[in-house]
């Protein structure tokens, strides 16, 4: 299970600080979206000079042009970028086979997806993917509803990722679903010791896996 650090809402010093502080605990290190609208692709090309060994996401948030973004970004040295569900499937298709170009992958944003249909077209369009997201704005209004892992429970093939005000208290909820990545933002970049709460989830997770482990045995 890895830990994924979304960086947005920071400038570049805050991005660097905070990876600074949370390097060993997270495995993936996505460079948000509004991050990306400030600085483009430089911060993609600077974050992967830094960090060679971690794996970089860029979170694109694609809804057209699938190809030029996905080319930007790969370019640029991310490792995957990211398209919204509801993009057509040909701009999917395109970052797809951009990626596949360039050794990277495509993750699909389901914000907004709460059927089963999309889903489904989407694993027929190869996706191997998917990120669970509940939004900043729905996050105001309610706790993460893990009933949504339910329009996964056919696919177990798919790689999962799960992000929307993920923090130490919410977090077991979402573990007993089992998602490939746990994605945390400001839980860890607001908070005043980023290395000690990306340790506390990491450690969190590593103990879940060990005991789901065992109890799977």
């Amino acid at each position: 299970m890895k830990l994924q650090i979304a960086l947005d809402r920071l400038t570049k010093e805050e991005c660097e600080y905070t990876i600074s502080e949370a390097y060993e605990s997270v495995d993936w290190i996505e460079i948000g979206t509004g991050v990306i609208k400030e600085y483009g692709m430089e911060i993609v090309r600077s974050f992967r000079s830094k960090y060679p060994e971690k794996t970089i996401v860029a979170d694109m948030k694609t809804c057209d042009a699938g190809a030029h973004e996905a080319k930007q970004v790969f370019e640029a040295g991310a490792d995957i970028t990211t398209v919204m569900a509801f993009a057509h499937d040909k701009t999917i298709t395109d970052m797809q086979k951009e990626a596949s170009d360039y050794g990277g992958r495509v993750m699909v944003d389901l914000l907004g997806v709460t059927s089963q249909q999309r889903v489904k077209e989407l694993v027929d369009l190869n996706v191997d993917l998917v990120s669970l997201h509940f939004g900043k704005d729905m996050q105001q209004e309610a706790d993460m509803d893990t009933g949504l892992f339910s329009i996964l429970q056919d696919y177990p093939e798919l790689d999962v990722a799960v992000a929307g005000g993920v923090k130490l208290e919410t977090l077991p909820a979402l573990l007993k679903h089992n998602p490939d990545t746990v994605i945390v933002g400001s839980a860890i970049t607001k908070s005043d010791n980023p290395g000690w709460v990306s340790d506390q989830i990491k450690g969190e997770m590593d103990r879940y896996e060990r005991n789901y482990a065992i109890r799977s045995s």
